[in-house]
């Protein structure tokens, strides 16, 4: 499981002291809410990535209910990080609302959630498309793109370029967890760039949930034997 952080560490101390162990351990497990973050939230775009014949679909999802402009979490359950906020020093960050980040709302029809390093063979599929990515449209502060650019792409456009065989890279850190209504987390992978850096992340969150559940074991033995 990949764990939902928030800075919580002083709250659990301050339970603790106030003499309840469990009490401290359910704070912070309540903050450190759990998402499986392979499992897309529609069951039916689940695909196995060996499967040759099976194709991503790009449905739309429900939008989201609050503010995601300057803040949301990731494909991994954490915080989301900056995919670029200016791109090739044009001035010109990245994302639905240009600035830096792979964030969606309620406005973000096409969920501008992917954060891509583009490359020229993408670049080439996405024109042969009708979603020319190259030429600058500064009325849309949108600088073309050039190989090695990062990007907040269209999970839709992802899953096309993805079943035509011509998906781009991806950060897993940066990717907005929305995308995963619409691509599954094992086929993400295969195209992270940041996959060993991730996977350390998942493990030490794993860690930390595996070790305040023992808190929480240990302290409801305690208990039990204390009232026997």
């Amino acid at each position: 499981l990949a764990l939902r952080c928030s800075s919580s560490s002083n709250i659990m101390m301050a339970s603790i002291h106030g003499g309840s162990v469990v009490a401290a351990a359910a704070v912070l497990l309540a903050t450190l809410t759990p998402t499986l973050a392979w499992v897309p939230t529609h069951s039916h775009n689940i695909m196995h990535p060996s499967s040759k014949t099976t194709q991503l679909t790009a449905e739309q999802g429900d939008d989201d209910t609050s503010d995601a402009k300057y803040s949301g979490y990731n494909v991994l359950g954490t915080e989301l990080s900056c995919c670029c906020s200016n791109v090739r020093e044009t001035g010109i960050g990245t994302g639905f609302y240009r600035n830096g980040f792979c964030s969606t709302g309620d406005n973000d029809v096409g969920r501008h959630t992917v954060c891509v390093q583009v490359t020229e063979e993408f670049l080439s599929f996405s024109k042969s498309v009708g979603n020319d990515l190259s030429t600058p449209m500064p009325e849309y502060l949108f600088p073309g793109l050039k190989e090695g650019d990062r990007w907040c792409l269209c999970a839709q456009r992802w899953a096309q370029a993805y079943n035509a065989g011509k998906a781009p890279k991806l950060f897993l850190q940066s990717t907005h967890e929305k995308t995963l209504d619409f691509i599954p987390f094992d086929v993400m992978k295969i195209f992270a760039i940041d996959a060993e850096e991730s996977a350390s992340v998942i493990n030490k969150l794993d860690l930390q949930r595996s070790q305040l559940n023992e808190i929480l074991k240990k302290d409801v033995t305690d208990n039990d034997e204390a009232f026997q």
